[in-house]
């Protein structure tokens, strides 16, 4: 009898529940379009937001709970604002699109701001949804899984126009991915202990500006997209790659500063291929790096498979253990209206004290690609033989390589720049 009552009380606490979801569900959808709507203060169960240009938030003490399957929130008309809430809890299943927040196609000029998620697949999906602004809102991943099985924080699929702004995002898989988007600007993010930082696919037009990495395993990640804006972002002690280019054409990378890039490591184990590289450049051609600060990594810039036609200038290279790892078959010259780049490890003179060094600065020369092959070798870099072998190449030009020539080098540090002399 005990038994059976004790059953009754939990069915009737469990349709109760069932019930007050429902009505509040039913709230939702008879608001007026253009007003405002508060959830209680408990926690609820999944919801959708289906009336145009409603403003919904959250008391404090509100928990939007997914019950570990689907999303927890959709939103489903246009120009609807979701703010203030606290959101956890959705479902893993990556192939089925489980967010914490969907944001569907419908729903055009939303606004989704000074949220808290916590779950395990994606954070926010913007489904080709144009107009849409994404701020403020704190988003973390579920470190029980690993990070491939994770979601990415933030979602951007086939999206124009969007704002992301001012996002706090940790342990998902990447923190915003950008997948045929084109026309967005990514501003003021904070993205730490994750796989990717920002990652772009085919994308166009976007605009990347003031964001932060930190102990990322690559800062930012662009790929196969054109005419990007890479302006003003940091990434402070990522590991194998600060910016990652991979067939990145016409695009602008200026004012960026990128600093301790070390050499990545899984599971105590040295990732082969990922020396720590500020900036890693493949396949990519008509690009202009200025005003960039790459410093204390393993590798300054590394430039391999056609990575040709690129204009680099005014930008400094400070202290890393190699400045420029470069393999092509012709030399390319970095300077733009005779001026080049600041080499920390220049050892030339200004005589004429115009703040350029006299004689060009030649990073990769035959001795370089020797240390390459054969890192063994490094413990003769200053060595007598090694002294001799670049008077060698010095004085018979015959035997000179193709490599990177800075024929204007800058003598300090850009006055923008100077804030990162350690």
């Amino acid at each position: 009898m005990y038994q059976l009552l004790r059953y009754g009380v939990v069915l009737s606490v469990a349709l109760f529940a069932l019930s007050a979801n429902a009505d509040l569900q039913q709230e939702l959808d008879n608001l007026a379009p253009g007003s405002s709507f508060q959830l209680p203060p408990e926690t609820l169960s999944p919801l959708a937001i289906r009336v145009p240009g409603v403003s919904v938030s959250c008391a404090p003490e509100t928990v939007i709970d997914g019950g570990g399957q689907g999303n927890a929130v959709e939103i489903l008309a246009e120009a609807i604002t979701f703010s203030g809430c606290q959101v956890r809890n959705w479902g893993k299943d990556l192939n089925e699109l489980d967010a914490g927040i969907f944001v569907a196609r419908v729903a055009q000029g939303s606004v989704v701001e000074n949220n808290r998620l916590q779950g395990p697949a994606f954070g926010v999906w913007l489904d080709a949804t144009p107009d849409v602004t994404v701020r403020e809102n704190h988003i973390r991943g579920d470190t029980s899984l690993r990070s491939q099985d994770r979601g990415n924080g933030i979602h951007l699929f086939n999206t124009t126009g969007a704002l992301i702004e001012g996002n706090d995002i940790s342990e998902t898989r990447d923190a915003i991915y950008i997948e045929t988007a084109n026309r967005n600007t990514i501003r003021g993010n904070v993205m730490s202990d994750l796989r990717y930082g920002i990652h772009y696919m085919y994308s166009m037009h976007n605009l990347l500006e003031n964001n932060v990495t930190r102990g990322t395993r690559t800062g930012y990640a662009l790929m196969q997209s054109k005419y990007l804006k890479v302006f003003n972002n940091r990434s402070e002690n990522d590991e194998n790659y600060g910016i990652l280019m991979n067939f990145i054409t016409n695009s602008e990378l200026r004012n960026n500063v990128v600093t301790g890039v070390s050499q990545g490591q899984s599971a105590g184990v040295v990732i082969s291929g990922a020396e720590g590289k500020a900036v890693f450049i493949y396949n990519s051609l008509y690009n202009t790096f200025e005003g960039n600060y790459f410093g204390h990594s393993n590798i300054g810039i590394h430039l391999t498979a056609g990575s040709e036609e690129n204009q680099v200038f005014n930008n400094a290279f400070v202290e890393n253990q190699r400045q420029v790892k470069y393999v092509a078959t012709r030399t390319q010259f970095w300077a733009e209206d005779g001026k080049g780049n600041y080499w920390s490890d220049y050892l030339g003179w200004d005589r004429n004290q115009d703040g350029l060094g006299d004689v060009p600065y030649e990073p990769n020369d035959n001795v370089d690609r020797l240390l390459w092959k054969y890192p063994e070798a490094k413990v003769l870099m200053f060595s007598p033989a090694v002294d001799t072998l670049r008077w060698v190449q010095d004085a018979f030009p015959v035997v000179k390589s193709a490599g990177v020539s800075d024929p204007h080098p800058l003598m300090r540090i850009p006055d923008h720049l100077q804030s990162e002399i350690r």
